[in-house]
């Protein structure tokens, strides 16, 4: 019995401005039409039962959406009400799995992964499955095709033809000398961030090395709720868990660890260079993504998501492009995009939490203009969707509906809205906005008032159970 844990919590920073807070890689169609989410949602081993996925307040209604969207079920979504790192995690899911279940066998997956070859994947889970079995805890060690200073390596017990390795060590990202050692000795796996074990086994070795963290996931377990289709824990209790990765809590320490090494094309898609190098590129070595014009430029990648970018005898260069930020930056830097990101945090810049348009359970809003005291915004609703019964304390409301029709609640009235047709909401009076149609309602929200933000809103009634 397999039961896939997806980790798909992360704001993948180093791929910003097309990752944000709000909206990160792992839900972004980067590699292909559907998102690296989904991706390791369709690639999960046909044996495996419904996998369990750990993801934050944020992410929830993305989690669920994207698994409809691709007609997979989950067995449940498991809210993280603070980030504590990967093993707090898994213990979460490993207590939750042997309540429901028998002497389960976990297979522990990131969210934002990509792996080229499936087959070659799916014969590493048989290897590790039956280590697994015999009550090992064991790590997907990839197969070096570079010297690469973004990964941690698994220093190896060398064996020719080998199924499996025991662990030397585990060594973080190394510096460019060290990483070409590394690669020129045969002996180093990067690390993959993917295990798989005996759920009980798991917990057994988490109790002996870091048993905080077991006792604070039993508590905040003991107190979990249903929201909608989403597991709430004992906030309190789960922020007394240390913050430790599985690598530093169990497997540097235990002696049953087990490393299977894979060669399936596999990326970690943690920064743009790398993303590039899973790309086709055309004759000069560039990748283009949108409305992009070149002339001599050469070993770049262009991205743009709205508009025209035109570029011009530059060479190594990565460009991305977005609604509302645009990155500059040479190849050989791309690692330290989220430098940028730490210092537009300190300026609480709000583009490294949203994008202008933002993904609502009920559809989404486009933030098109802004200025003193106003605000436009496109906002679409999905069929049979509707906002929350709400109020503001700052600011009034225009709308327009461009298309669809529009159920208006406004204080105790209640009407229709067509195309063309508009209505105004005051400051401080309940509303609310409906979609009544099988499909999509389209308006335009002008905002006024001497405040504008996000935070003014107070619901009412919220068909998400949002505050």
């Amino acid at each position: 019995m397999i039961i896939p844990i997806i980790l798909a919590g992360g704001s993948g920073t180093r791929l910003w401005p097309l990752s944000r807070k709000i909206h990160p890689k792992q839900f972004i169609s980067l590699v292909n039409e559907t998102s690296l989410f989904q991706d390791t949602l369709t690639r999960l081993p046909k044996e495996a039962l419904d996998p369990i996925v750990i993801c934050n307040e944020d992410h929830r209604f993305l989690v669920a959406e994207q698994a409809r969207e691709i007609n997979v079920t989950l067995n449940s979504i498991i809210l993280e009400p603070i980030g504590r790192n990967t093993a707090p995690a898994i213990a979460l899911a490993a207590i939750k799995v042997l309540n429901d279940f028998e002497n389960p066998i976990l297979i522990v997956l990131a969210a934002d992964h990509k792996i080229e070859n499936k087959s070659a994947f799916h014969d590493a889970i048989k290897i590790a499955h039956k280590l697994a079995e015999n009550n090992k805890l064991v790590t997907f060690g990839i197969i070096p095709k570079s010297a690469e200073t973004g990964y941690g390596y698994i220093e190896i017990e060398k064996k020719d033809k080998a199924e499996y390795f025991d662990i030397k060590s585990f060594v973080e990202k190394p510096n460019q000398k060290n990483a070409i050692n590394f690669l020129n000795s045969g002996n180093y796996l990067w690390n993959s961030g993917m295990f798989m074990f005996n759920a009980s086994i798991y917990l057994s070795e988490l109790n002996k090395f870091e048993p905080e963290i077991l006792t604070s996931c039993k508590k905040s377990l003991s107190n979990e709720f249903k929201d909608l289709e989403f597991i709430r824990i004992d906030k309190k209790e789960f922020c007394k868990s240390p913050n430790q990765s599985i690598d530093y809590a169990v497997m540097e320490k235990t002696n049953k660890a087990k490393v299977v090494p894979l060669d399936a094309g596999w990326s970690d898609v943690g920064s743009w260079d790398a993303l590039m190098d899973s790309k086709i590129k055309d004759s000069l070595g560039n990748v283009v993504e949108g409305d992009v014009t070149l002339d001599q430029v050469k070993n770049s990648y262009l991205y743009s998501t709205s508009r025209l970018v035109a570029a011009s005898n530059i060479a190594d260069l990565i460009v991305i492009d977005t609604q509302d930020a645009l990155l500059v930056t040479t190849r050989d830097n791309s690692l330290s995009i989220k430098n940028i990101v730490k210092k537009l945090k300190k300026n609480k810049r709000t583009e490294i939490e949203n994008h202008r348009k933002v993904y609502k359970p009920w559809g989404y809003y486009d933030s098109i203009d802004t200025g003193y005291n106003f605000q436009v915004k496109r906002i679409l609703v999905n069929p049979g969707a509707k906002l929350s019964l709400q109020k503001h304390l700052h600011r009034s409301e225009h709308w327009v509906v461009v298309s669809g029709v529009a159920k208006i609640t406004c204080g105790k009235k209640i009407y229709n809205l067509e195309k063309n047709q508009s209505t105004y909401i005051p400051k401080g009076e309940i509303h609310r906005l409906e979609n009544i149609e099988n499909y999509p309602l389209e308006i335009i929200e002008v905002q006024t008032g001497n405040y504008l933000g996000e935070d003014d809103i107070i619901r009412l009634k919220d068909d998400f159970q949002r505050n």
